[in-house]
Parts: structure tokens; sequence; C-alpha cells
């Protein structure tokens, strides 16, 4: 079968590209570049912890030396200090610890990527390779190229991973509304000493008076090597930001942040980012799919567009994988755009609601208790991926999600929710966490059974209801691997949980239910529902 057209090399790309290869399916990926990416300390991305280690698992690089995990985060309003939050392993009664978010620098990313995929046999990356036309039937797509090495390849399935402007989208008359310019930021990189070392801030009307149109928020957010990514929010409008003018902004904000002249800094990088928010009607047509900035396009209020688009690559690798080495699951790669895009709409109608409310003023108080402290607060959460600007997202209503469900338990994690990462026994007795198992193609079972740490597997796996959980994991529609784990959040012990190859709860169940499980195996898998089942098996009977 041929491989799978990847059209773009930017993180989205070459992410899906590796995700493929850990499932033993080939790849092209055209590069319109010559395959490297220029440095550029001004175009960073935030990712939340378990985004941060999808990319250390396909990587096999700890990017933890490469960015920065933030220590803390701090919000601010002229004077006054309205929130800090302290990193952690687990969150506090009041919610304000947990994971810190990783800050890297795109092209740092990019770079542990082409390096992992550089050892990859089963990817092809074609550099100066721009598409020019695709052309698809029942059997496969074919694709164009020109430029030096202009030339026709032929895929199985193809992807555009080609960005904003993409020419797939474009090629298949896919229609992609929305807003431009919703916000402007002027942002530099600088090497400098800040009061508050590996920890992000944001700055609401700082106390200072700017020099021209005032810059009402300031970002600043660490990277390696004492090196900080400062934002300043631009008034509406389509004014120029002259050096001159960034240079002020950089020496009034160093003097303020530090109570008195403006300290020694280094300026490394300077740019200007538009935020633009559109999302595409379809991001599927037959054989082709969007996925990324070709998709869509968000990151007003602290959304990160880069980390959705990895999170598309995630989704939609299981999905072809399973397509590409078992046949077509239409319902399956249907529920690519069903899941992700519902996703990101919820993000961007959530981020368009708030606009007008946070930048707008008057109405706030309205909407938002304790105005300026709730207005902070939910700015805040988008930068941190926490609340609907920014908590991760969920499948709640997904076609993939079984239904009725006669032994259904309930546990912290919602059906269609990311999963805890928790220690987990393996089929060969070591110890890992469930993250680690992901992305594989398989699904996965996990047994919640306490007591069984403190044991070797060799005394328990034969034991009590273990047999039986196996002998139905073995006979489910898809490989699956059986894993035991002492505790999960919310769960009783005997506990079930079916996961997602993309690591998404698919159900719980109370104890050993090979009916349910094989149930909920298929339905995420892309098979009849038990609803769609039992429906089609009583017309059968009339």
């Amino acid at each position: 079968m041929e491989p799978v057209i990847i059209v773009g090399a930017g993180p989205v790309g070459l992410t899906l590209a590796l995700a493929l290869a850990r499932q033993e399916v080939p790849s092209v990926v055209l590069d319109e570049g010559p395959g490297k990416d220029e440095p550029r300390l001004a175009r960073t991305v935030v990712l939340r912890e378990d985004t941060a280690a999808l990319m250390e698992r396909l990587t096999g690089v700890p990017l933890a030396g490469a960015g920065v995990h933030w220590a803390g985060w701090r919000s601010m309003r002229r004077k006054q200090v309205m929130r800090e939050v302290t990193f952690g392993d687990d969150i506090d009664a009041g919610g304000e610890a947990g994971p810190a978010p990783l800050h890297i620098a795109q092209h740092v990313l990019t770079g542990a990527l082409r390096a992992a995929l550089a050892g990859e046999s089963l990817v092809k990356i074609a550099v100066d390779s721009r598409l020019d036309g695709v052309e698809q039937e029942a059997s496969g797509v074919t694709a164009h190229t020109r430029g030096p090495k202009g030339t026709w390849w032929r895929g199985s399935y193809l992807v555009g991973c080609d960005g904003p402007r993409s020419t797939v989208r474009k090629l298949h008359d896919i229609r992609f509304p929305g807003r431009t310019a919703v916000e402007r930021h002027a942002v530099a990189a600088l090497r400098t000493e800040l009061p508050w070392p590996d920890q992000a801030l944001l700055h609401r009307t700082p106390p200072w008076r700017t020099t021209g149109p005032s810059a009402g928020e300031i970002t600043g957010r660490p990277l390696p090597d004492g090196v900080w990514r400062l934002d300043w929010l631009l008034p509406p409008g389509k004014d120029l930001v002259t050096p001159e003018l960034l240079v002020a902004r950089v020496r009034e904000t160093l003097a303020g942040w530090t109570g008195g002249s403006t300290p020694s800094y280094e300026l490394l990088d300077t740019g200007v980012h538009i935020v633009h928010h559109r999302l595409a009607r379809r991001w599927r047509a037959g054989r082709v799919f969007l996925a990324g900035d070709a998709a869509h396009l968000l990151g007003a209020l602290g959304t990160q567009g880069v980390e959705e688009g990895l999170k598309d690559a995630d989704n939609l690798a299981w999905k072809l994988a399973l397509a590409w080495h078992h046949g077509p699951h239409e319902a399956l790669l249907d529920s690519y755009q069903a899941e992700r895009r519902s996703v990101v709409a919820a993000r961007l109608r959530a981020a368009d609601q708030a606009l007008p409310l946070l930048r707008g003023g008057g109405g706030l108080r309205v909407y938002v208790p304790g105005s300026a402290r709730g207005h902070d607060a939910l700015v805040a959460d988008g930068h941190l991926g926490r609340g609907p600007l920014g908590a991760p997202g969920a499948y709640a209503n997904s076609p993939l999600a079984p239904r009725h469900l006669e032994g259904e338990a309930l546990v912290d994690t919602a059906p269609g929710a990311p999963v805890t990462d928790v220690r987990v026994t393996a089929e060969d007795g070591t110890f890992v966490q469930l993250r680690d198992r992901l992305g594989r193609g398989v699904l996965l079972v996990v047994l919640i059974a306490p007591g069984t740490g403190v044991w070797e597997r060799k005394h328990w796996v034969t034991a009590g209801i273990m047999p039986r959980l196996a002998a139905a994991v073995t006979a489910l529609p898809n490989p699956a691997e059986l894993l035991v784990a002492e505790e999960y959040p919310g769960a009783a012990p005997h506990t079930v949980l079916l996961v997602r190859p993309d690591g998404h709860l698919v159900t719980a169940l109370t104890g050993v239910r090979p009916a349910d499980l094989y149930a909920a195996a298929e339905a995420a898998l892309g098979g009849p529902t038990r609803a769609e089942a039992e429906a089609g098996a009583g017309a059968g009977s009339r």
C-alpha cells in the first residue's frame, strides 16, 4: 500500500510523520523549504504537560533541557499582584498547583522532530517540493509538486499541514471563514535578568506611561539561558511597529519591572505576531485531510494554536494507521473532523465571546463577578491551559463513544477526556507510566488493583479476576495491551479502564464485563455502538 503524503514540514506535519512511523505506516513529507528551520527566538510554543510528553515520546528527547518548565506564574494589574501560581506535581485544594507548561522555541521543537526523523526509514522528506495539484480516486491520491524536484507522488491518503494559506485547502475549495487580526502583539526575545527567574508573567495596565499608544497588556515568558520572550498587546489598527518604538517598549518595561533604570539586556529577535481566528468548514475531503493551521487559526487570550495542531496529528495518526493496515474505516476517519473540529470550535467560541468583554471594558462587570480580578483570572487561564480558554479538549460527544453500557463506572476522568498519567505494570512485569504506552495503535485496558505494586507480577497474574480479564482483552476486535495500576483518581478497586491509542478514555467499567468491554472497543474503532447494534438487530427481526 502507498505511503501517506504529508504536505508541510512544520511541527504538525513532522509530528504526524513520526506518529505514523511509530505505528509502522510509511509517509512522504513534502517540504517546500530547504529542510531546515531558521532560528527565531521570538517564535515560541507553549505546551501543556500531556502534549510535551507526546513530543518527548516521539522524539526520544527530554525537552525540559531544550525549553523551560515554568517554576510559577504571576498575574499583575498596575502594581498589584493579582494571582500567583507555583507549579508542582499535584493540584492542591485551591487548584493552583499542577504540572508546569513547557515553553520552547519553535525551531528547537522542529529540530528535535527532524533529528528523530533522520533515522526513520519509514519517512521520506522531499525538500524544495511545493504542491500544486492533487487528484484522488477510490484507491488512492496523486500529488504533483513543482520546483527543481517537481514530480508526481502517489499515496494512500494526503494530509494538508501546510499552514494558514494551505494549498491543499484551496485545491479542494474548502472555505476558511473567521476574523482577521483579532489581536496584534509586538514581540521581542532578549537576554536579561528579571526579578522572577523561570516564572512567567502577565501584567495588565502597567503603571508606567508607554511611548505612543498605550499597551495595556504585557506577557513575559522565560526561555533557557536567561532569554525571555516579551509580548505587548497593540491597540487596534495597522500602525507600524518601528524599531524605535519597540526598543522604547523594551526599555520602559524592563525599568518598570526592576523598579529603577533599565537593566542591561541583549536584544536577540523581534517580530509582530498577528492573531487570526478561522475554522475550516471541512477537515476531510475523501482521502484528503487538513490539520494544524490549515484547518484552524486561534491564539487570542493565551490559547495555543500550535498545540492544537499537535493534538490534530495525535488524533489522526492512529486512525489513519488502522485504515492503512486493515482497510477503510470510514466512520473512524470521519470521527477525526467530528472530534477535533468541535474542540477547536469550542475554544474559538470561548475566546470570541470573551474578547469584547475583556478588551472592551464596560460590559465586564456584568459577566465576570469581581471585575478586574475575574478578568485577570480568565486571561491567565488561557495562558495556563485551564478553564474554557485553555483546558485540554475532551471528546464527550464523539461518534466513537459507546452508548448504554450496563457496567459503566464513574472515575475522575470523564469519558472522552485525556486520562491521568499513573504508574502501571506492563505485561512484561516492568513499571512504566501510562503515557509511555500510548501512540502504538493499540487499545489499553487498565485494571485498578490496589496492592499489586508490592508483589511480583507472577504472583497475581493468574489469580482472581486476571485470567478472565486477560481472555476478554484477547477477544477484543483490535490488538490491546492489558496493564495494571494500583490506583487511579476516583476509581474503585477492580475498575477497568478502556483507553484509546491517543490517551482519551473510552469508558470505565465496574469489574470484568466482557460484553461491555467488547462493545466499547468496537465503538471506539468506528464500529456500531451498542445502541446501533441493538437497533439493527431489532430491525432485522421484524
